[in-house]
This record gives structure tokens, sequence and C-alpha cells, in this order.
């Protein structure tokens, strides 16, 4: 049995989603969205990203970590934003004694949508689908969330094989 939770980091929204694979079908666990005070300093708003996800670790035991990497477009400042809160949901991985894999935007939305450049509406749409939930996530730092950690059930699955 896995149970692999998908962060899809940020510093004003990360989203997270465990889903839990054994044999043939795949579960939902759990789904949320860790939102830092926005108006707090930066080091204030990592450890609330660290401690949030060290909780979620400590309550739903996953024993696989997945996490969006951090992709650079016009804005270096961005990135290193991103890149921060990417770093203390690693180390909360570490903390945990969970192994962190790491995938790109790209890659998550092929293994997901079978197209790199899927929008994030087509990536929501595919998870709610491939997961059966009912009530589709408000957020979709969520479906992120889950289609990185369906992008990493998918990449042990071709390596089994």
């Amino acid at each position: 049995m896995r149970r692999i939770i998908g962060i899809d980091p940020g510093l004003i929204v990360t989203g997270y989603g465990i889903i839990e694979s054994a044999e043939d079908s795949t579960s939902v666990i759990t789904w949320g969205t860790i939102k830092p005070p926005v108006k707090e300093s930066i080091h204030v708003r990592l450890s609330v990203v660290y401690d949030g996800i060290l909780d979620i670790i400590d309550r739903y035991t996953p024993n696989e970590f997945a996490i969006e990497e951090a992709f650079y477009r016009n804005n270096a400042k961005t990135a290193l934003v991103l890149g921060q809160a990417r770093g203390v949901a690693m180390l909360a991985a570490a903390h945990s004694d969970l192994s962190c894999a790491e995938y790109s935007p790209r890659k998550i939305k092929l293994s997901v949508v079978g197209n790199g450049n899927a929008s994030k509406e087509q990536v929501q749409y595919m998870v709610t689908s491939i997961l059966k939930i009912e009530r589709t996530p408000d957020r979709l730092d969520v479906t992120d969330a889950f289609a990185t950690a369906l992008c990493h059930l998918h990449q042990l699955e071709t390596v089994v094989v």
C-alpha cells in the first residue's frame, strides 16, 4: 500500500492532497490548503507552511512525498519565494523521514492529462475524474497537489513493470 502526499508549494497558498493506492484502486484520503497570514513577515509565513505540512504528515502518515518543482518564467523574485516554500516543505518531509520526489509542472501535466501544456482547469478536470471526487476541490492548488501525487504514482508504476 502506498500513501502519497502531493504538495503544490506557495507562500500565499500551499495545496496538499493525499492519495492511497493498493492493488488496482486509488482513493482520496484528504486534501486542503495551508494559508500563511499574508501580512506576516516571510520567516513567519515559512514557519506556518513548515508546521502545517508536519501536522498533516503526522496526522495522515503518508509513506511517500511528492512536490512540484519550481519553474522560472519572467519573475525571479516569484521563483525565489516559491523556492523558499518548496524548501520548508521538503525539510518537513526530511524531518518526517520521507524521501522527496520532485516533478516539473510539465511532467505532472503530461502524466495526468496527457498534455504537458494543459491548463490548470484541464488538470482539475482530470484529477476529479481519475480520483472520482464527487465535490471538486475549490482551489486549483489542491488539484495541482493531487496531480503531483498521481504523477508520482504513475512514475512508480512504470518503474515496477
